[in-house]
């Protein structure tokens, strides 16, 4: 594939004899523009490109040819020396092509905790070079259900500007290439009398339990959820891990969700069970599905979701098996990666 003067082609070439002819120049839909390639109009200046091939390198000089009235375009060829196949100069020249396909019509959503990172862990320096590989390739976004802050903490400050999307909160607090796109209020949408109901009968209910510790932060406000942590979110990695252990065995968090929907049935609202030491409390519809309405308004052919949680109950289940997304499910970063390097790269 070539560009010129913005409009992308491709180049059928024959290689039967020893220099290669042109046979035909197609346009093509959906590419992006080469990077140096900015004439706008004006005179139609040669604009020169490098062909590689397996064996050989070529020189393409691409000019209009002012006299065709049907607007077809004038091609020479030079040849230079041949270089060996997978020559670090080659390696290096198709990289630099690779990052001006992208295919933006495809969408990738990343789940944060045990997707993108382990449990409320730095992503790695490995894992966040490999988005930003994989961003030459596809458009890229994370969804979490963490608020903005915690995403922040994990993948880094720099996240919004390195994603197309960030969607906090299952995409309650939304940013769209950079830009904040929309925040939802669970305060405004529950009201304040349901609101404290709840939060009265989730203190309530998590005084009784006998933990082996229990620390601060047991409900979390957010813009579109409640979190509720039974040890309470100020503690330590250690006892998170001894929690969620612990949680593996007695299911203390799945039995909670199951008495609150039974205590708040018909009340419109959803929960869902992510992470290690807590749950997600939202208004019905408000789960990770939520961010598919703001990017089926951009047209992607194509959306795939990674994620850990897809099971029923999880925080990943109602995006993993929504028909609008092709669902992965994940163990760890490590096989995000590797799936990702399968998909994309291969």
């Amino acid at each position: 594939m070539i560009f010129l003067n913005q409009c992308p082609v491709l180049l059928d070439l024959n290689d039967a004899d020893s220099t290669p002819q042109c046979r035909h120049v197609t346009p093509l839909r959906g590419a992006l523009p080469l990077a140096g390639s900015s004439h706008t109009g004006g005179a139609d200046p040669h604009i020169f490109l490098q062909f590689v091939t397996e064996s050989e390198s070529w020189h393409v000089a691409l000019g209009r040819a002012e006299s065709s009235r049907r607007g077809n375009h004038s091609i020479t060829e030079s040849r230079t020396q041949p270089r060996a196949p997978g020559s670090r100069e080659q390696i290096d020249r198709r990289d630099r092509m690779s990052q001006n396909t992208a295919d933006t019509s495809t969408l990738c959503l990343f789940d944060v905790d045990g997707t993108l990172t382990a449990a409320r862990q730095r992503v790695t320096p490995e894992m966040k070079a490999f988005l930003e590989k994989l961003r030459t390739r596809v458009r890229v976004g994370v969804v979490g259900g963490s608020d903005l802050s915690k995403i922040k903490e994990q993948l880094g400050d720099d996240v919004i500007q390195k994603s197309d999307y960030v969607f906090a909160e299952n995409g309650l607090v939304a940013y769209r290439h950079g830009q904040l796109h929309s925040i939802q209020s669970i305060q405004a949408h529950m009201g304040e009398e349901l609101l404290q109901d709840f939060i009265n009968f989730c203190l309530n209910y998590m005084a009784k339990i006998q933990l082996p510790r229990k620390r601060g932060t047991f409900i979390e406000f957010r813009n579109g959820m409640l979190n509720v942590s039974p040890i309470g979110r100020s503690c330590s990695q250690e006892e998170r891990q001894e929690f969620y252990e612990l949680d593996q065995r007695e299911k203390i968090r799945e039995k909670f969700v199951s008495v609150l929907k039974e205590e708040f049935r018909g009340k419109g609202l959803s929960f869902s069970i992510g992470g290690q030491i807590s749950f997600d409390v939202f208004p019905d519809g408000w789960d990770k599905r939520y961010c598919l309405d703001i990017v089926d308004k951009d047209n992607y052919s194509t959306v795939h979701f990674f994620g850990d949680k897809t099971k029923p109950g999880g925080n990943d289940f109602e995006i993993y098996s929504d028909p609008r997304t092709i669902g992965h499910e994940v163990s760890s970063p490590e096989e995000t990666q590797r799936l990702c390097q399968e998909l994309f790269f291969s």
